[in-house]
């Protein structure tokens, strides 16, 4: 049997991740917060939970809207002292995860975090220096911008929730091109990746074991099943992003290959790669007065290709010679 030392020490954990995912705006039903719980590994009944808010309630400033089943929050005139003290650095790390990765996370977790999205701007508000600071910082993306593509959004919240309940996802989905074909499938969710404006989720198909990526903005329609998401034994996204599956294959019959790349230019051109480095066994020699050779094993991909026509005549030699014709579109 356990002391009550520790029974109340379970019951203040409990308690107050309960009322840390309680929002000023939104009223979050009992369910709801059985389900966060369970993501933090606390098995409680609802009736254990109800208990808990009624007794919360007699300390802090939240409310019920007295509905069955009843939904909870934070009164509007909850003082922003009843959550912990948030410091400079914190408040800016906040504004900046809401602002560059609301589109990444789980619509369930964005509204979990929401108490803290609004102690940030509170603790910002008051503290010009630090506001100013955020109003001075910008993420560039290093390609030409363009605008994201349009998601269905409740095709992406059953995908995010697929993938993080770990679940099978029922879907429709539109195959690339004006006039693409429809197909629906089954899949197993196994990582979201985003690439510069487009999210690819990385999946296996529920009748293939061959681990593919499809674009979220394709998605038509998504449901999460019950049915538990099948895994490759030996997948590893980190791995899978560095095979160079994501820069796309320059030939889609042949599965993307390693190359030992080998680039020619001038020391000023040069600098740019000591600076930001191909893989981390890449080698810059000098060659002569004038010329430095860059080496690199690197996955033979699209977007390799395009990268290096990026550099345009500054690249005086290319090897090996498949990366030159197709950098210059030679057959």
């Amino acid at each position: 049997m356990s002391s009550p030392e520790k029974e109340t020490s379970n019951s203040l954990y409990r308690q107050w991740q309960i009322l840390s995912r309680l929002s000023t705006g939104k009223w979050m039903g009992t369910r709801e917060l059985q389900e966060a719980l369970e993501r933090e590994g606390i098995d409680i009944s609802l009736r254990t939970i109800q208990r808990d808010l009624n007794q919360i309630s007699q300390r802090f400033p939240i409310e019920s809207n007295k509905t069955v089943p009843q939904g909870w929050r934070w009164r509007s005139d909850a003082p922003i002292q009843s959550l912990p003290h948030m410091t400079s650095s914190q408040a800016v790390t906040f504004m900046m995860v809401e602002e560059h990765l609301n589109h990444l996370l789980p619509p369930s977790l964005i509204e979990e975090m929401n108490p803290w999205f609004d102690l940030a701007r509170h603790s910002l508000s008051t503290q010009n220096n630090v506001r100013q600071w955020v109003n001075r910082v910008r993420i560039v993306p290093a390609n030409q911008p363009v605008i994201p593509p349009i998601v269905e959004r409740q095709a992406q919240q059953a995908i995010y929730e697929g993938l993080l309940q770990d679940k099978q996802i029922e879907c429709v989905y539109r195959a690339r091109g004006h006039l693409g074909e429809e197909k629906a499938y089954t899949l197993n969710p196994l990582g979201l990746v985003q690439k510069g404006a487009i999210i690819y989720l990385i999946c296996t198909r529920h009748d293939k074991s061959e681990v593919q990526t499809f674009a979220l903005h394709r998605f038509k329609s998504a449901n999460v099943l019950d049915s538990r998401a099948l895994h490759p034994v030996d997948f590893d996204i980190d791995a899978y992003i560095d095979s160079g599956a994501l820069g796309f294959r320059v030939d889609f019959n042949k599965p993307t290959e390693n190359i030992e790349l080998k680039l020619v230019m001038h020391e000023d051109d040069a600098q740019y790669f000591t600076e930001s480095q191909l893989s981390k066994a890449q080698k810059v020699k000098k060659l002569n007065d004038e010329l430095y050779e860059v080496s690199a094993t690197v996955p033979f991909t699209s977007q390799l290709v395009w990268w290096l026509r990026s550099f345009g005549k500054k690249l005086i030699r290319i090897e090996p010679v498949e990366v030159f014709n197709a950098v210059h579109e030679i057959e």
